[in-house]
């Protein structure tokens, strides 16, 4: 067991808050999560704490704990991973420190005590009971589809990655020493309990992990221990550590994550580079040089400092007044390396676009929005210095589930491109329920039947054939609206 944190400094502390003020009872909640949608996913995984409430008072400002009595529940969380589920995937091939993380907390500090090359379960079980150390499982979402479905919707309801980590921990040990995190963090007791300490954060809203000396953190602001139907949140920079009671069975939890990175510092640094491109084309202000020998000067000259303020706020003024669509690398990334759509089946059927091939006549709507994104950049298809600009069209289709998290240089960009005349024709399919194609603000026939042709193929538009007098009434719009489909593609393409 560790030993209780002591309080920093002269100053006197106030203890963990009581349990009881932060147990919140489930009676008549659901027993299982809602599917139907990410809004109602997330909304049932905080059950019953409401959603406004949740982002009011908790988000990136302080831990919320959710103690249910709920049996139906727990035995759905424990469906999630089971220490039991180890042996059957060593056997698919797992490997040490890609898959698996084996570790211990020793005086306060990490014990890694991973073994080289590929993982076998009697070898990790022996870890496990002998040597009292944590199995850390990397990115389960690639292996247990339940956990795909969740982390998949939840990717849809923050537009952000969503990752996660599996720790099984026996009883009388800790894992990991005091640390804080990158991310969001919420997680959920699948088996056995888990004791948590939670800090004030030295860093709040970290970029950063980092471990801290337990003399260094004072005392727990909240102390909790989770049984299986459990969850606690807490924002990134928290101060947290936990333990497995001694005397009882092993404990089992998974540490959603999300929010990485995803900071309005991050947007901006993602956003202006393309604004001072954006500009610096038209403003000759812009390209004009900087003053000789101003890098070699120990500090920024005053002159600099003056015109490095006028350009930002000519960028600002700039940025006010622009509805375009900003390139940026954010949207790229995210929807390069977010879980593909969940489905149920090996998914064959759903590579090949359903349906009648659209015509000038047909209605469109767009299918998959929160897998699909919009963007404007330079045509990448040129290497010349003069470069278009082109709007993209990324979806995640067809990203590789086995991929989710893992920071793998396979990881391929999906989509199609089109000339920036383009642009207001793309949105009037993404802001519609539904849209006539020959009424796409497109100068001919041709060019609107082949950008619904190109989105078609990709499977990222559903097509209505002789539906336009039904859509134009109430009840149409209404069910084109609830209808969905299941199709996702490959490919960067241009159209």
């Amino acid at each position: 067991m560790p030993k209780k944190a002591k309080p920093a400094g002269t100053g006197k502390e106030e203890g963990p808050v009581p349990c009881k003020q932060l147990k919140m009872e489930a009676a008549g909640g659901p027993s299982t999560l809602n599917f139907n949608g990410p809004s109602g996913l997330f909304e049932s995984l905080i059950s019953p704490i409401k959603t406004e409430t949740f982002f009011k008072e908790f988000w990136e400002q302080k831990p919320l704990i959710i103690q249910r009595d709920d049996p139906a529940l727990a035995t759905y969380y424990q469906s999630l991973f089971k220490l039991s589920d180890l042996k059957g995937l060593c056997s698919r091939g797992m490997y040490y420190g890609r898959d698996i993380n084996v570790c211990r907390c020793v005086n306060g500090k990490k014990k890694v005590l991973n073994k080289d090359g590929k993982v076998h379960f009697l070898q990790l079980r022996k870890d496990f009971d002998h040597k009292r150390a944590t199995i850390q499982f990397h990115q389960p979402q690639r292996f247990k589809d339940e956990l795909w479905k969740i982390q998949e919707k939840l990717e849809c309801y923050f537009g952000s990655l969503v990752g996660s980590n599996v720790y099984m921990t026996p009883a009388g040990s800790q894992g990991l020493p005091p640390h804080y995190d990158d991310v969001e963090v919420f997680i959920l007791q699948l088996e056995g309990e888990k004791h948590w300490r939670l800090y004030h954060p030295t860093v709040p809203l970290a970029r950063q992990y980092s471990v801290e000396a337990e003399d260094r953190i004072g005392r727990p602001t909240h102390e909790v221990t989770l049984k299986p139907g459990d969850l606690l949140y807490f924002p990134r920079g928290t101060i947290h550590q936990a333990d497995t009671p001694p005397g009882l069975a092993h404990s089992t939890h998974v540490t959603i994550s999300t929010y990485q990175n995803h900071s309005w510092g991050d947007f901006l640094l993602d956003t202006i580079s393309g604004l001072v491109l954006d500009t610096a084309e038209e403003d000759m202000a812009f390209r004009a040089g900087i003053p000789r020998q101003l890098l070699l000067q120990v500090e920024t000259a005053a002159v600099a400092t003056r015109r490095l303020s006028g350009f930002l706020r000519k960028l600002a003024d700039r940025l006010e007044g622009t509805d375009v669509l900003l390139s940026s690398d954010m949207k790229k990334d995210f929807v390069m390396n977010r879980l593909p759509p969940y489905y149920e089946g090996d998914g064959a059927e759903l590579s090949t676009p359903g349906g009648q091939m659209p015509r000038l006549d047909s209605v469109v709507r767009l299918q998959f929005k929160d897998h699909v994104i919009l963007t404007v950049g330079p045509d990448q298809s040129r290497s010349d210095e003069t470069q278009d600009k082109m709007v993209y069209v990324y979806h995640s289709l067809k990203n590789r589930r086995a991929l989710h998290m893992m920071g793998n240089e396979e990881t391929e960009c999906h989509g199609l491109r089109f000339p920036l005349s383009h642009v207001d024709a793309l949105k009037q399919i993404w802001t519609s329920a539904a849209v006539s194609v020959k009424d796409l603000k497109l100068t001919t026939d041709e060019e609107k039947e082949s950008l619904v042709l190109s989105l078609w193929t990709e499977c990222l538009i559903q097509v209505h054939n002789h539906f336009h007098k039904l859509l134009v009434s109430p009840l149409g719009r209404l069910i084109c609206h609830l209808q969905s489909g299941l199709k996702w593609d490959t490919e960067f393409k241009q159209a």
